[in-house]
């Protein structure tokens, strides 16, 4: 039985605003909502492009209240904060631009293959990093930091299932930093990506916004309620919760996308 009111489909709207308080959640511990919200707008009824770009427009807030619920770890406002903010802000506009000009069913083949690898590179991270700290010539660390930087912000801005486990990774081998400052600077950069890919998606008139608002809502809830429990949680407990993250959406949308 389906609850209407007033035209508007209740349970739709219910299942809706409980997966973006999830999604909300997950992206503030540990990265991958779009795991739970993506699936949650295509039941809703979207086409798989305007589920995208609305879910992209939904669970976005979150980044930015997770990151400012823990502003001990805010990184300073510096010529570095602010040139990998406006590098992430260009390749997400890019991966926006992406999306809407390929045909829609090659969009969400290679998720699964990059997904994969950001979860091995986030595994393997502590290692490299050990590594990287005792070489005397590290100027190529900014450099490199930066290109893996804009190439995940271009997927983000194409799809984003599994951006904050790219930007997690990437930044635990290049970034000098606890892991709550790295988790912070993750969400300051994939706010970022989400603010360029939003505006060209809302130009292009690609979001539906009933759907878009609920979820929004309670992505917002969970955001702000996922940055105070990241100030508590392990950080031994929290990179596992990265990677049990990363190996399921790699498998789901594998099996998904490629079978």
């Amino acid at each position: 039985m389906v609850f209407q009111f007033g035209g508007v489909n209740l349970e739709m709207h219910a299942l809706l605003a409980v997966a973006g308080a999830l999604g909300g959640i997950v992206n503030a511990l540990a990265g991958g909502a779009t795991l739970i919200t993506f699936p949650a707008m295509l039941a809703a009824g979207l086409p798989p492009v305007v589920a995208n770009a609305s879910n992209a427009v939904a669970i976005s807030p979150g980044h930015l209240i997770a990151a400012f619920a823990d502003r001990e770890r805010l990184p300073p406002l510096d010529g570095r904060t602010l040139g990998l903010c406006l590098l992430a802000c260009l390749g997400g506009a890019a991966g926006a631009v992406l999306l809407l000009v390929i045909p829609e069913r090659y969009f969400v083949l290679p998720v699964p293959a990059l997904i994969g690898l950001a979860t091995v590179l986030f595994a393997v991270a502590p290692r490299i990093q050990a590594r990287l700290s005792h070489r005397s010539a590290g100027k190529d660390r900014p450099a490199a930091g930066m290109a893996m930087i804009a190439a995940a912000s271009i997927y983000g801005g194409f799809f984003g299932a599994g951006l904050g486990v790219m930007l997690t990774a990437m930044l635990s081998i290049t970034e000098v930093g606890d892991l709550r400052a790295i988790k912070v600077m993750k969400n300051l950069l994939a706010s970022a990506v989400s603010v360029a890919a939003i505006a060209i998606f809302c130009a292009q008139g690609t979001v539906r916004w009933p759907e878009t608002m609920t979820m929004l809502i309670g992505a917002m809830a969970g955001g702000y309620a996922g940055g105070h429990l990241i100030r508590v949680l392990p950080a031994f407990w929290v990179r596992r919760i990265v990677i049990v993250a990363g190996v399921v959406m790699t498998g789901i949308y594998a099996w998904r996308y490629w079978f």
